[in-house]
């Protein structure tokens, strides 16, 4: 399968990608964040994969509903305890292909990003708006681009060494129209295992304006999910958009 598609990432990665990142996030405080962000009422989760945050969150007593072009990641949430009662649609998260409004939408771990046009995160901010209540908040938690990551537009670097394996991470970067092509180069005993990523940045002030066009606002930025500040120095935000 030469062509990329949104449903690769989560195709190939599927099957590690539990194990790959587990530990890695203050999941306690994301679950917390947002359950107190849907105060009673529905929640929908922009590229839900194995549901890594909708499951707990659903503990919580929030109905929460997922998208996520990935069959593969569905499958995993789907054998997870409480994974099998939340309802996902498979489909492209800019089209927001759900039915009712929302008190919270949400998308995390730089996901928004999966969208790899412009125009296609534009689209969903635009539906991400038609789908919220009155008084609903649409949260991104996503990188501060860093282009000087990149020498002559690429970049190389060894991300985990173990025994019995090494991951290298190669990525070319295309400022025009701030596109990173990622390879993640699993190298084990067993063989050489090729996970893609394709991603589309933004900064923050162009998001603000995507929010805008779409009739949000921006209500906070933090540079974490327990309220730290966001600073010139933070490699990542939590933003928070409302109705303007």
């Amino acid at each position: 399968m030469n062509q990329y598609t949104a449903a690769t990432y989560g195709d190939h990665i599927a099957e590690i990608y539990d194990e790959l990142y587990a530990g890695m996030f203050d999941e306690e405080a994301q679950v917390a964040l947002l359950a107190e962000l849907a105060a009673g009422g529905r929640a929908l989760e922009l590229g839900i994969g194995t549901g890594r945050l909708a499951i707990p969150l659903a503990q919580r007593g929030v109905e929460v509903h997922g998208i996520d072009a990935s069959e593969a990641m569905v499958a995993r949430l789907r054998v997870k305890p409480g994974g099998e009662a939340i309802p996902v649609v498979i489909g492209d998260f800019a089209d927001v292909p759900v039915d009712g409004r929302f008190t919270l939408i949400y998308v995390v771990f730089n996901t928004f990003f999966a969208l790899l046009t412009q125009e296609d995160q534009v689209r969903c901010f635009q539906n991400v708006a038609t789908h919220l209540e009155d008084n609903g908040v649409l949260l991104i938690e996503a990188f501060v681009p860093d282009p000087t990551r990149f020498v002559r537009d690429q970049n190389v670097q060894t991300s985990r060494v173990g025994i019995g394996r090494v991951v290298i991470d190669a990525a070319r970067h295309d400022p025009v129209f701030q596109r990173v092509f990622t390879q993640h180069i699993h190298i084990t005993e067993a063989g050489v295992r090729l996970y893609p990523v394709h991603l589309r940045y933004a900064w923050p002030s162009e998001l603000d304006l995507m929010a805008r066009l779409a009739g949000l606002q921006l209500r906070a930025r933090w540079g974490g999910w327990r309220g730290e500040p966001f600073t010139s120095a933070s490699p990542s935000h939590v933003s928070v958009y409302e109705r303007a």
